[in-house]
Protein backbone atom coordinates (compact mmCIF):
# COMPACT_ATOMS: atom_id res chain seq x y z
CA UNK A 1 0.00 0.00 0.00
CA UNK A 2 2.90 2.36 0.71
CA UNK A 3 4.22 1.75 -2.82
CA UNK A 4 0.75 2.41 -4.20
CA UNK A 5 0.54 5.67 -2.26
CA UNK A 6 3.93 6.79 -3.56
CA UNK A 7 2.92 6.01 -7.15
CA UNK A 8 -0.35 7.84 -6.63
CA UNK A 9 1.49 10.88 -5.30
CA UNK A 10 3.66 11.16 -8.42
CA UNK A 11 0.78 10.38 -10.77
CA UNK A 12 -1.36 13.19 -9.38
CA UNK A 13 1.31 15.80 -8.73
CA UNK A 14 0.03 18.02 -11.53
CA UNK A 15 -3.33 18.24 -9.81
CA UNK A 16 -1.80 19.84 -6.72
CA UNK A 17 -1.00 22.99 -8.66
CA UNK A 18 -4.75 23.59 -8.85
CA UNK A 19 -4.89 23.83 -5.07
CA UNK A 20 -6.22 21.57 -2.32
CA UNK A 21 -9.63 20.01 -1.99
CA UNK A 22 -12.64 21.88 -3.26
CA UNK A 23 -13.82 24.48 -0.79
CA UNK A 24 -17.15 22.75 -0.10
CA UNK A 25 -15.34 19.70 1.31
CA UNK A 26 -13.16 20.84 4.18
CA UNK A 27 -13.26 21.09 7.95
CA UNK A 28 -16.71 20.26 9.30
CA UNK A 29 -18.07 19.56 5.80
CA UNK A 30 -17.48 15.88 5.04
CA UNK A 31 -15.78 14.56 1.91
CA UNK A 32 -17.78 11.74 0.31
CA UNK A 33 -16.00 8.50 -0.51
CA UNK A 34 -18.37 5.95 -2.00
CA UNK A 35 -21.11 5.36 0.56
CA UNK A 36 -18.90 6.67 3.37
CA UNK A 37 -17.11 9.92 4.20
CA UNK A 38 -14.31 11.63 6.09
CA UNK A 39 -13.16 15.09 7.16
CA UNK A 40 -9.91 16.88 6.39
CA UNK A 41 -8.28 19.97 7.91
CA UNK A 42 -5.19 21.68 6.51
CA UNK A 43 -2.52 23.17 8.81
CA UNK A 44 -2.19 26.91 9.29
CA UNK A 45 0.07 28.70 6.84
CA UNK A 46 0.50 25.80 4.41
CA UNK A 47 1.89 26.95 1.05
CA UNK A 48 -0.16 24.37 -0.90
CA UNK A 49 3.01 22.79 -2.27
CA UNK A 50 5.09 21.40 0.61
CA UNK A 51 4.42 17.67 1.22
CA UNK A 52 2.40 17.23 4.40
CA UNK A 53 2.75 14.76 7.27
CA UNK A 54 -0.66 13.18 7.88
CA UNK A 55 -2.43 12.36 11.13
CA UNK A 56 -5.45 10.11 10.55
CA UNK A 57 -7.50 10.18 13.75
CA UNK A 58 -10.39 7.81 14.50
CA UNK A 59 -13.14 9.50 16.54
CA UNK A 60 -14.64 8.12 19.74
CA UNK A 61 -17.95 6.29 20.11
CA UNK A 62 -21.09 8.27 19.17
CA UNK A 63 -18.97 10.97 17.52
CA UNK A 64 -18.00 11.79 13.93
CA UNK A 65 -14.99 13.40 12.26
CA UNK A 66 -16.50 16.88 12.47
CA UNK A 67 -15.77 16.77 16.22
CA UNK A 68 -12.14 15.82 15.55
CA UNK A 69 -11.41 18.70 13.16
CA UNK A 70 -12.57 21.27 15.72
CA UNK A 71 -11.15 19.55 18.82
CA UNK A 72 -8.53 21.73 20.50
CA UNK A 73 -6.62 18.73 21.86
CA UNK A 74 -6.33 17.26 18.35
CA UNK A 75 -6.87 19.83 15.58
CA UNK A 76 -5.51 22.57 17.82
CA UNK A 77 -2.14 20.80 17.64
CA UNK A 78 -2.03 19.63 14.02
CA UNK A 79 -2.83 23.12 12.71
CA UNK A 80 0.25 24.56 14.42
CA UNK A 81 2.66 21.81 13.33
CA UNK A 82 2.18 21.60 9.58
CA UNK A 83 0.25 18.33 9.82
CA UNK A 84 -2.76 17.44 7.66
CA UNK A 85 -5.55 16.12 9.89
CA UNK A 86 -7.79 13.41 8.45
CA UNK A 87 -10.84 12.14 10.37
CA UNK A 88 -12.80 9.20 8.91
CA UNK A 89 -16.46 8.76 9.84
CA UNK A 90 -17.43 5.44 11.38
CA UNK A 91 -20.64 3.66 10.46
CA UNK A 92 -23.37 4.39 13.01
CA UNK A 93 -20.84 6.68 14.76
CA UNK A 94 -18.73 3.74 15.87
CA UNK A 95 -15.97 1.36 14.72
CA UNK A 96 -15.72 -2.38 14.18
CA UNK A 97 -12.37 -3.12 15.81
CA UNK A 98 -13.26 -6.22 17.81
CA UNK A 99 -11.84 -8.82 15.42
CA UNK A 100 -9.74 -8.95 12.27
CA UNK A 101 -12.95 -9.48 10.26
CA UNK A 102 -13.69 -5.79 9.66
CA UNK A 103 -13.88 -3.60 6.60
CA UNK A 104 -13.01 -0.48 8.59
CA UNK A 105 -9.32 -1.20 7.98
CA UNK A 106 -9.76 -1.16 4.21
CA UNK A 107 -11.88 1.97 4.59
CA UNK A 108 -8.95 3.67 6.34
CA UNK A 109 -6.68 2.63 3.46
CA UNK A 110 -9.19 4.05 0.98
CA UNK A 111 -9.30 7.35 2.89
CA UNK A 112 -5.52 7.73 2.80
CA UNK A 113 -5.44 6.85 -0.90
CA UNK A 114 -8.10 9.47 -1.60
CA UNK A 115 -6.18 12.06 0.41
CA UNK A 116 -3.06 11.29 -1.67
CA UNK A 117 -5.01 12.12 -4.82
CA UNK A 118 -5.69 15.66 -3.58
CA UNK A 119 -2.76 16.58 -1.34
CA UNK A 120 1.03 16.22 -1.57
CA UNK A 121 1.46 13.94 1.42
CA UNK A 122 4.73 12.67 2.89
CA UNK A 123 4.48 8.85 2.73
CA UNK A 124 7.18 8.49 5.40
CA UNK A 125 5.19 10.53 7.92
CA UNK A 126 1.79 8.91 8.09
CA UNK A 127 0.62 8.82 11.70
CA UNK A 128 -2.52 7.12 13.00
CA UNK A 129 -4.28 7.98 16.24
CA UNK A 130 -7.64 7.58 17.91
CA UNK A 131 -9.45 8.08 21.19
CA UNK A 132 -11.50 5.52 23.15
CA UNK A 133 -13.25 3.26 20.60
CA UNK A 134 -11.25 5.23 18.05
CA UNK A 135 -8.07 4.38 19.94
CA UNK A 136 -8.91 0.69 19.63
CA UNK A 137 -9.67 1.24 15.93
CA UNK A 138 -6.29 2.92 15.47
CA UNK A 139 -4.66 -0.15 17.02
CA UNK A 140 -6.69 -2.45 14.73
CA UNK A 141 -5.74 -0.36 11.71
CA UNK A 142 -2.02 -0.40 12.54
CA UNK A 143 -2.27 -4.15 13.17
CA UNK A 144 -3.77 -5.00 9.79
CA UNK A 145 -3.31 -2.16 7.33
CA UNK A 146 -1.05 -2.59 4.32
CA UNK A 147 -0.09 1.08 4.59
CA UNK A 148 3.28 1.66 6.23
CA UNK A 149 2.48 3.64 9.37
CA UNK A 150 5.26 5.75 10.86
CA UNK A 151 3.62 5.86 14.28
CA UNK A 152 0.55 4.65 16.13
CA UNK A 153 -0.68 7.11 18.76
CA UNK A 154 -3.28 5.31 20.87
CA UNK A 155 -5.38 7.16 23.44
CA UNK A 156 -7.40 5.28 26.07
CA UNK A 157 -8.30 2.33 23.88
CA UNK A 158 -6.57 -0.86 22.68
CA UNK A 159 -7.27 -4.25 21.19
CA UNK A 160 -6.48 -7.49 23.07
CA UNK A 161 -2.80 -7.75 23.92
CA UNK A 162 -2.87 -11.44 22.94
CA UNK A 163 -3.69 -10.74 19.30
CA UNK A 164 -1.35 -11.46 16.40
CA UNK A 165 -0.74 -8.52 14.08
CA UNK A 166 0.34 -9.20 10.49
CA UNK A 167 1.43 -5.56 10.19
CA UNK A 168 3.05 -3.08 12.55
CA UNK A 169 3.87 0.62 12.67
CA UNK A 170 7.46 1.81 12.90
CA UNK A 171 6.77 3.28 16.33
CA UNK A 172 4.04 2.94 18.95
CA UNK A 173 2.97 5.60 21.47
CA UNK A 174 0.11 5.03 23.88
CA UNK A 175 -1.47 6.94 26.76
CA UNK A 176 -4.00 5.61 29.30
CA UNK A 177 -5.44 6.74 32.60
CA UNK A 178 -5.05 4.42 35.58
CA UNK A 179 -8.61 5.24 36.71
CA UNK A 180 -10.23 4.84 33.31
CA UNK A 181 -13.64 3.24 33.85
CA UNK A 182 -14.83 3.43 30.21
CA UNK A 183 -12.04 1.62 28.36
CA UNK A 184 -10.48 0.26 31.53
CA UNK A 185 -6.73 0.39 32.02
CA UNK A 186 -5.50 -3.06 30.90
CA UNK A 187 -3.46 -4.01 33.94
CA UNK A 188 -1.27 -7.08 33.57
CA UNK A 189 -0.47 -9.81 36.09
CA UNK A 190 0.13 -8.50 39.61
CA UNK A 191 -1.06 -5.04 38.56
CA UNK A 192 1.58 -4.64 35.84
CA UNK A 193 1.14 -1.12 34.43
CA UNK A 194 3.24 -1.83 31.32
CA UNK A 195 0.66 -4.28 29.99
CA UNK A 196 -1.20 -1.78 27.72
CA UNK A 197 1.63 -2.12 25.17
CA UNK A 198 2.49 -5.81 25.73
CA UNK A 199 1.40 -6.72 22.19
CA UNK A 200 3.85 -4.36 20.51
CA UNK A 201 6.67 -5.07 22.95
CA UNK A 202 6.38 -8.74 22.05
CA UNK A 203 6.06 -8.10 18.33
CA UNK A 204 9.08 -5.77 18.33
CA UNK A 205 11.06 -8.16 20.59
CA UNK A 206 11.84 -5.40 23.06
CA UNK A 207 14.14 -5.64 26.07
CA UNK A 208 13.78 -3.84 29.38
CA UNK A 209 11.98 -0.53 29.73
CA UNK A 210 13.66 2.78 30.46
CA UNK A 211 11.98 5.09 32.95
CA UNK A 212 11.84 8.55 31.40
CA UNK A 213 10.24 10.30 34.36
CA UNK A 214 7.23 12.57 34.73
CA UNK A 215 6.10 15.35 32.43
CA UNK A 216 3.15 17.70 32.14
CA UNK A 217 1.90 20.68 30.18
CA UNK A 218 -0.81 21.61 32.70
CA UNK A 219 -0.18 21.62 36.48
CA UNK A 220 -3.27 19.53 37.25
CA UNK A 221 -2.14 16.45 35.29
CA UNK A 222 1.22 14.65 35.50
CA UNK A 223 2.07 11.84 33.09
CA UNK A 224 4.70 9.18 33.72
CA UNK A 225 6.66 7.84 30.75
CA UNK A 226 8.34 4.53 29.98
CA UNK A 227 10.17 3.71 26.76
CA UNK A 228 11.33 0.52 25.11
CA UNK A 229 14.13 1.31 22.65
CA UNK A 230 16.21 -1.88 22.87
CA UNK A 231 13.97 -3.69 20.41
CA UNK A 232 14.81 -5.85 17.42
CA UNK A 233 12.64 -3.43 15.48
CA UNK A 234 10.61 -0.36 16.30
CA UNK A 235 10.17 1.62 19.48
CA UNK A 236 7.42 1.69 22.12
CA UNK A 237 6.45 4.57 24.43
CA UNK A 238 3.83 4.40 27.20
CA UNK A 239 2.47 7.40 29.10
CA UNK A 240 0.22 6.79 32.11
CA UNK A 241 -1.62 9.25 34.32
CA UNK A 242 -3.77 9.02 37.47
CA UNK A 243 -6.93 10.26 35.75
CA UNK A 244 -9.79 8.71 33.83
CA UNK A 245 -11.06 8.54 30.26
CA UNK A 246 -9.95 11.60 28.30
CA UNK A 247 -7.39 13.00 25.88
CA UNK A 248 -4.68 14.60 28.05
CA UNK A 249 -3.94 18.25 27.36
CA UNK A 250 -0.93 18.59 25.08
CA UNK A 251 -0.42 14.86 24.54
CA UNK A 252 -1.08 14.83 20.79
CA UNK A 253 1.07 17.92 20.23
CA UNK A 254 3.99 16.52 22.22
CA UNK A 255 3.94 13.24 20.27
CA UNK A 256 3.89 15.08 16.96
CA UNK A 257 6.72 17.38 18.06
CA UNK A 258 8.88 14.41 19.02
CA UNK A 259 8.05 12.47 15.86
CA UNK A 260 8.78 15.50 13.68
CA UNK A 261 12.06 16.27 15.47
CA UNK A 262 10.75 19.50 16.99
CA UNK A 263 11.30 20.89 20.46
CA UNK A 264 8.08 20.08 22.36
CA UNK A 265 5.86 23.11 22.87
CA UNK A 266 2.34 23.74 24.14
CA UNK A 267 -0.08 24.19 22.53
Amino acid sequence: MKYALVCLIFATKSAWAMGPWKSDCHGQTACDLGDRSYHVLEPDGWDRETPLPVLMHFHGWSRQGDVVVRHQRIAGHTKLRGVLLVAPNGRHKSWDFWTSDTDDVSFGDDVLADIARHYPIDPDRIYVSGYSYGGAMAWRYACQSKTQIAALMGIAGTIRQSEHCPSAPTEVRHVHGLRDTVMGFPFGPDGDTTHPVALWRAQFDCGDATLKGDWSVEPFLTLSRMEWTSCAQGKVTLDTHPGGHFIPHGWVGRQLDELLGRTPTYP
